[in-house]
């Protein structure tokens, strides 16, 4: 990269490798749902934290299978995803919730936070699945992290689920030491969307990090 370039993150560079990546993925939920597949595991944690009607970031929303379960279920969604194709899908499936195409590491800025966030101007809760922690380009992580801190009200809290799978070299660890070095308590972590225990052996990591009131 130019000097005072952003570094790609590895989706960008997925997809000028394979311009139909995006559609495939989308394809690929599709085909899911349709085999009857379980793809709620995400919106029934968060929609158990939330209360009624939440103000709710999805942070790297893709093509809004996440957003649109919590809108159905009556919360204030936003949606934000670097990838155009994505929040194209994303405003078919839900119209009505707020969709933004853009990168995570100007969360704040897109969003129209300054500093940190408020009760006011803040999100209750921040969810971010679907691997997009692996897929950031290295020198964004921590910027990503303290984003996440950022935009969340006083005493809000983000869950971020992601796998340790090949080409991904974002340990847990590391993660877990970001997000703490960013200001947050790391409340929980388990290993899968329906809260089994994490241990060092796991290859998902479900963490549940909180914003001091």
């Amino acid at each position: 990269k130019a000097p005072g370039e952003r570094e790609k993150s590895l989706w960008l560079i997925k997809k000028e490798n394979d311009p139909g990546h995006s559609q495939w993925y989308i394809e690929r939920f599709k085909q899911m749902e349709a085999e009857g597949n379980d793809l709620g595991g995400e919106s029934r944690v968060l929609d158990a934290m939330a209360s009624r009607g939440a103000k709710i970031l999805d942070a790297g929303c893709g093509p809004g299978r996440v957003g649109k379960q919590l809108h159905a279920l009556g919360h204030r969604v936003t949606g934000v995803d670097i990838d155009p194709e994505l929040i194209e899908e994303a405003r078919r499936v839900c119209p009505d919730a707020t969709w933004i195409t853009a990168d995570l590491v100007d969360l704040p800025e897109v969003l129209g936070i300054e500093g940190d966030a408020t009760a006011e101007n803040g999100f209750e809760l921040l969810v971010c699945s679907g691997n997009v922690m692996g897929f950031l380009a290295r020198s964004t992580r921590y910027p990503v992290v303290e984003n996440f801190y950022r935009v969340l009200a006083p005493g809000g809290r983000a869950v971020v689920g992601y796998g340790s799978g090949p080409g991904r070299d974002y340990s847990f660890e590391q993660f877990l030491a970001d997000a703490r070095q960013a200001g947050f308590n790391v409340d929980a972590t388990y290993s899968t969307w329906d809260l089994r225990p994490f241990t060092e052996d796991s290859e998902y990591l479900v963490a549940v990090l909180s914003r001091a009131k």
